[in-house]
């Protein structure tokens, strides 16, 4: 595996010269590397972090829920936290990741999302690059998704991850552009029968818990979780309290993300999966009936999330999806 810090600290050191000589820097978003992380941070201040390495385990963790490839912590432009990993009632969700549920492979049924039952895996295999410019920062990953269920382990998917966060304008949310490619490496179909989730995952802060604490808003204006479930859109916004005051109201002391599907995706407008009491939130094109990858066949998703303070302005949220929908 290539080193997370021989990668990339050639492009660190140059914010550092360029801050320590009081040079403007020329580029607004940063790639800040550690061991086995990249922070990307726009005018110095953290937007969201890429966890590739397996990490160290939250005390009483089994050691089977241990994952890298995903983002987390997602950070508002105030400052505030919006994501969470390894929640106690679902270890095995991480701010944003994706795996596949309920699956069909050489006459077994791999389940790559609920780690703790030990029949799949997803993990980080190879860094691919990354790069820094005057419009933005981005990183290039590769991941795989294994099969436990086999005599022995195999790789069936591999996931490629292009992560780039554009500069914004001082005000505006911050944005994180996700770019992901899936192949079937096998000479066997990777079948995905109808199923509620599976795809790509968000996972809401633990104090968003409960039925009435998390809030929703979808593009089509359902703002109820239950009728939100299984609807189909372009967006959808979630988000909570993060003041006491603020607690059960959609106003001040609130802040969220918004998560975009663009129209290139399969199934678009693409099936959401939004949990009847956690602030869990997943585009799922299971739910619209099974589909098969075949040997050598890529699945693609494009999707944009928007994070930010306060409570979600809808005719904002729909100029930019808009915008973004046409950008080749």
């Amino acid at each position: 595996m290539t080193s997370l810090i021989s990668l990339f600290v050639p492009l660190t050191v140059i914010g550092i010269i360029g801050a320590v000589s009081g040079m403007a820097d020329p580029f607004p978003v940063r790639l800040e590397c550690g061991e086995g992380v990249v922070t990307f941070r726009l005018r110095s201040k953290p937007v969201a972090t890429y966890r590739g390495g397996p990490g160290t385990l939250p005390a009483g963790v089994p050691e089977a829920y241990r994952r890298g490839g995903y983002l987390h912590p997602l950070v508002t432009p105030g400052g505030t936290i919006v994501s969470a990993d390894y929640p106690k009632n679902h270890l095995h969700h991480h701010g944003v990741w994706t795996a596949w549920t309920h699956t069909r492979f050489a006459g077994r049924a791999p389940d790559f999302w609920n780690m703790g039952q030990k029949q799949g895996r997803v993990e980080m295999v190879q860094w691919l690059g990354g790069r820094e410019a005057a419009d933005g920062a981005e990183i290039e990953t590769l991941h795989r998704s294994v099969d436990l269920t086999a005599d022995s382990p195999t790789t069936v998917l591999l996931e490629g991850w292009k992560i780039r966060v554009p500069a914004t304008p001082p005000g505006m949310p911050y944005r994180i552009d996700l770019t992901i490619r899936q192949t079937n490496v096998t000479e066997l179909p990777l079948a995905l029968p109808q199923y509620r989730y599976g795809g790509l995952g968000y996972r809401g802060l633990d104090a968003w818990d409960g039925a009435a604490k998390a809030h929703f808003r979808t593009s089509e204006g359902i703002t109820n979780r239950v009728a939100g479930n299984e609807s189909r859109g372009r967006w959808c916004w979630i988000g909570g309290a993060v003041s006491p005051a603020a607690v059960g109201e959609v106003g001040a002391g609130v802040a969220g993300v918004v998560l975009m599907a663009h129209p290139s995706n399969f199934r678009f407008p693409e099936s959401m999966r939004i949990h009847p009491t956690e602030p869990f939130f997943c585009w799922s094109p299971q739910q619209q009936g099974d589909f098969t990858l075949a040997p050598g066949a890529v699945h693609r998703m494009r999707y944009r999330i928007l994070v930010a303070d306060g409570p979600p302005d809808p005719d904002q949220i729909e100029r930019e999806w808009t915008e973004w929908s046409k950008e080749p």
